[in-house]
């Protein structure tokens, strides 16, 4: 019998590596197909949409295929996915729109070691690795030997009552909803760039793929669309970052030979900060700084007094008989001014932020020799500066170690695995697969800046590319150019590139036929709709599995349970690309805000209920409303923008640690708390106890 069952397995790994390669075989004949195309003639209005369509067809293929109705499998997908499968769906899952898009831009932008006002890109990279070597040695093995199918099911059965669970699902339903409105917002960005659609659209376009997966076919369909994913996003990343290494440095092993790239950019740099065109440019944005300054002394009277100017300003203009479009140009500045003192506070106090550090050299981008925006040894503002990078550094890098090791979507897929030993190969060939992307994404950040540097300064504004506008018209915060200094040429210091922009524009910056621009948009929408899929099938989970009543200890699925799970899906994913059609923040720090809360609400919960015996049901509620009061509580505190709403003065941070990193206060209140609690239980039942 076991002969047949292991002959039976080596036939279904055959067959699935099989089917794999021809994917893979496939999918570079249609790259190769469309690279002829392009050559021939084929029009780019053609090409984006192409890739869309079929990007989204294929996986909806994919969620059709694995269509399913059986709790067991809607849930956790039988418990038969195979390790490495297993792994290269869950770097699908794990390697969202914020690593595929945003890393490298953090890299690029926050420099290795980061700034007073941002943490640096390494401490992502870091985190988020970090925390995948807590989840193989701490979590994932204890929990797939529990055979149970949430994370909220975790608390139910270890901790009994309702409460535990109930706060777990609330919880889950936080986080992930944070989560995936970055990764829809991310969605919204690539499918409108595509088509040329308006945003909102694009989000729509989007949604259908994410829906055609995860509510057809659960955890089953969601795991085969994502190792689908994994193959498209991971080529979309290493072909434009191997192209442009080769361009650079005659190799496309650019892990291996970026390095070389680094002195040449010290030297463009040092070139830059002499620049007497970049030095004026520097002055004007300080000037701005000082006027914003100004204006917030008394943001009431600068009010009135901007907007009688811009009326007094269009009388005349009316009275001068101008040509109409600059009425229409005074009217937009009108329009645009704040509505009201409180409005013109929050948007006076970010520009006058924003025209500081664009005020310092280089834009305020760090240097490529710079460690630290500090020296240990220096000034006494260096030495701050060098205490609140490094503080930030390993605030961040803390919380998006333990939020990994937390996340409610991430854990469930180990759940999938058909014994415990294979949960922790699943683990380790998670790391395989994420590690040929993220060291990737640094050699990818170095060159970037240094085709910026030399290929993209210097240039006319009148000959600038195309993409520029491109870009700008689908998100001004991705990218903006002004000529500040009026001199015509482009300065480092009149670009503004948003996080979101390094991976998105590589291929046109670096020059590459727009096919490469088409597969990159592809990969970060397979980015986007692969942690999209597993954090809806969570909230709705939360939603619908985890708020049912435990009867005997014992969890349970059914049918109806699977169908309401499914409808509540959907209405969660209407509600999420409501919120992402906003634009509410960055991808990055909505992921990362999202950690915190994650490693708040769970962590303690998850490594004293597996470790001690002595926690307790009281302690473990306990713990998790510490949690989520400290961490949410000091977000909301030290953001300068609800400061600015209630009306506080800027500051608010403890130790000039950023909001996004509160989950450094809330974890260790989360532990205290549940300690306590639990040692209180625990004494008072002994002393129940009555001697015999």
């Amino acid at each position: 019998m076991r002969a047949s069952d292991g002959r039976a397995e080596r036939d279904y790994l055959w067959r699935l590596h099989r089917q794999l390669l021809l994917f893979i075989l496939g999918l570079v004949a249609f790259l190769l197909l469309m690279a002829w195309a392009e050559r021939a003639g084929l029009s780019r209005g053609w090409i984006g949409p192409i890739f869309l369509f079929l990007s989204v067809m294929m996986y909806a293929v994919v969620g059709i295929y694995g269509r399913t109705t059986d709790p067991e499998d809607f849930y956790v997908a039988g418990r038969r996915i195979p390790a490495m499968y297993n792994g290269m769906a869950t770097a699908a899952d794990w390697m969202s729109a914020a690593s595929f898009i945003s890393l490298a831009g953090a890299l690029y932008l926050q420099g290795f070691a980061g700034t007073p006002a941002h943490p640096g890109g390494f401490a992502y990279v870091l985190g988020w690795t970090g925390g995948f070597c807590l989840v193989g040695l701490l979590i994932a093995p204890r929990l797939r030997r529990m055979e149970l199918y949430t994370v909220p099911d975790f608390f139910a059965v270890r901790y009994g009552g309702r409460w535990p669970r109930l706060l777990a699902a609330l919880g889950a339903v936080a986080c992930s909803f944070m989560y995936v409105v970055a990764q829809i917002y991310g969605v919204g960005l690539i499918a409108s760039r595509l088509t040329g659609v308006q945003f909102e659209i694009g989000i729509l376009l989007g949604l259908g793929g994410i829906l055609l997966c995860s509510f057809l076919g659960g955890m089953r369909a969601i795991t085969w669309t994502q190792v689908t994913q994994y193959v498209v996003l991971v080529l979309a990343f290493l072909i434009p970052v191997s192209w442009l290494a080769y361009k650079q440095l005659g190799t496309p092993l650019a892990p291996l030979v970026y390095g070389e790239q680094l002195p040449k950019i010290e030297r463009l740099e040092r070139a830059l900060i002499d620049s007497p065109a970049e030095q004026e440019v520097r002055a004007i944005h300080l000037q701005r700084a000082r006027d914003y300054a100004e204006r917030l002394q008394d943001p009431a009277a600068a009010l009135r007094r901007e907007r009688d100017q811009l009326e007094e300003r269009i009388r005349m203009l009316r009275k001068q008989g101008v040509d109409f479009s600059l009425v229409m140009v005074a009217r937009r500045e009108l329009a645009a001014l704040p509505k009201d003192e409180a409005s013109a506070r929050e948007q006076w106090s970010r520009a006058m932020s924003d025209a500081l550090e664009r005020a310092r050299p280089l834009g305020g981008v760090p240097r490529q020799s710079q460690t630290f925006d500090g020296d240990p040894a220096g000034t006494p503002e260096e030495q701050a500066a060098f205490q609140a990078s490094r503080l930030n550094f390993m605030a961040l890098m803390f919380c998006l170690m333990i939020g990994t090791a937390s996340l409610p979507h991430l854990l469930t897929r180990f759940y999938t695995t058909p014994s415990v030993a294979d949960t922790r190969r699943s683990v380790a060939w998670s790391l395989v697969f994420i590690a040929l992307l993220y060291l990737s994404t640094p050699a990818l950040a170095v060159l970037v800046k240094y085709e910026v540097m030399e290929g993209l300064v210097g240039s006319s504004f009148d000959q600038l590319p195309h993409w520029i506008a491109q870009w700008g018209r689908v998100d001004p915060a991705l990218i903006s150019v002004q000529d500040v200094n009026g001199d015509g040429l482009l300065q480092f210091g009149e670009i503004r590139l948003g996080v979101d922009m390094i991976m998105l524009a590589t291929p046109e910056l670096g020059g590459l036929p727009y096919v490469v621009s088409g597969l990159v948009a592809a990969g970060g929408l397979a980015a986007a709709l692969s942690t999209a899929d597993g954090l809806l099938l969570t909230i709705s989970n939360a939603l619908v599995h985890d708020t049912a009543p435990i009867r005997g200890g014992v969890v349970r699925v059914s049918e109806n349970r699977v169908i309401l799970t499914k409808f509540t899906l959907l209405a969660v994913a209407m509600l999420a690309a409501t919120v992402a059609a906003f634009k509410p923040a960055e991808i990055i720090l909505l992921v990362a805000a999202s950690f915190s809360l994650a490693a708040a609400v769970f962590f303690p919960g998850l490594v004293l209920g597996l470790f001690w015996r002595g926690a307790t049901r009281r302690g473990v509620v306990a713990g998790m409303l510490a949690g989520i009061v400290v961490t949410v509580g000091y977000m909301l505190l030290a953001s300068p923008g609800w400061r600015s709403v209630w009306g506080l003065p800027p500051g608010g941070t403890w130790w000039s640690i950023h909001p996004v990193s509160a989950g450094i206060f809330g974890v260790p209140a989360g532990f205290i708390a549940m300690g306590l609690i639990s040692w209180w239980d625990g004494r008072a039942a002994r002393r129940a106890v009555v001697p015999a």
